[in-house]
């Protein structure tokens, strides 16, 4: 990606950003707004980079997006499928093709999770790491917007101890494990030509023995159907309980996981103030 190119790159960026109506990506238009379409900021803060960053790709100062960047990007913007396929030659990068650990959330899904914008939720590709997560659920589990690269991944968060708000009793943590390990496995076996996916295969078992003694296991151990529930250890409301229920988008390979409480218990009632309390602290 020579300069012509990030100039381009960053032209269309700028067009396309213009022309997004605030309210069709969850963003409060307000009375004074002066923009017509979305802010740097907004923009920058749903795809999960920073705004200085943007500024740059828009200006055509930064000319070596990542494809991780470019698809957070396009689906940011909600881009149709060329458009989106555009953005990655204009980065230089070829299109995620179908040998690749699809990362896409197509319109139908996210007009999907638009509708759960009062509900925690996460969505994961087939490697475990994570593409999007809304604010109910950075309300709930901590703000994911500043975990970069390995940190995005479920498997390299629990292998490595990364700090999580969810309470598993050892033998729960251990089958945990087991299960993301197993999935990947087949997942590894769907997507053999994926470099991107042998190369997290590769830092996991360079930093992990136990994911190493996981992987070189031929047959994955008995596992006991995992729980529905989890619980979640809140620094401000404490402990709640919740049933946590995982999706499968079998055409896009994505994993959506949804967090909810049973009406008029008292976990309903902390989900509610961790929320309320989680959202005036990413507003600050």
């Amino acid at each position: 990606m020579d300069r012509v190119e990030a100039w381009e790159f960053g032209r269309t960026l700028r067009r396309w950003r213009d022309r997004v109506a605030p309210e069709a990506v969850g963003v409060s238009a307000g009375r004074r707004r002066r923009a017509h379409g979305l802010r740097r900021e907004e923009l920058a803060a749903l795809a999960g980079i920073s705004a200085d960053y943007l500024t740059r790709l828009e200006q055509g100062r930064a000319t070596a997006p990542s494809t991780q960047v470019v698809e957070s990007l396009a689906r940011a913007l909600r881009l149709a499928d060329t458009e989106r396929d555009l953005l990655y030659r204009l980065a230089g990068h070829a299109a995620p093709g179908p040998d690749i650990v699809p990362s896409r959330v197509i319109p139908s899904v996210q007009r999907l999770l638009d509708r759960l914008s009062h509900t925690p939720v996460v969505v994961y590709d087939a490697t475990w790491t994570l593409v999007l997560a809304n604010a109910p659920y950075h309300a709930l589990m901590g703000d994911t917007t500043t975990w970069r690269g390995l940190e995005r991944n479920a498997i390299w968060r629990n292998l490595t101890r990364l700090p999580s708000r969810v309470v598993h009793t050892p033998r729960e943590q251990a089958e945990h494990e087991a299960r993301l390990v197993a999935d990947l496995r087949l997942t590894a076996s769907r997507y053999p030509a994926d470099r991107a996916l042998r190369r997290l295969v590769a830092d996991l078992a360079g930093s992990s023995a136990r994911f190493a003694e996981l992987w070189d296991v031929e047959a994955p151990p008995s596992l006991a159907a995992p729980s529905r529930r989890k619980t979640i250890d809140h620094p401000a409301v404490g402990r709640i309980t919740l049933n946590c229920d995982t999706l499968l988008v079998a055409m896009d390979d994505l994993r959506i996981s949804v967090y909810t409480a049973e009406p008029g218990t008292e976990d309903a009632e902390r989900l509610a103030l961790a929320a309320v309390l989680g959202t005036q602290s990413l507003q600050l």
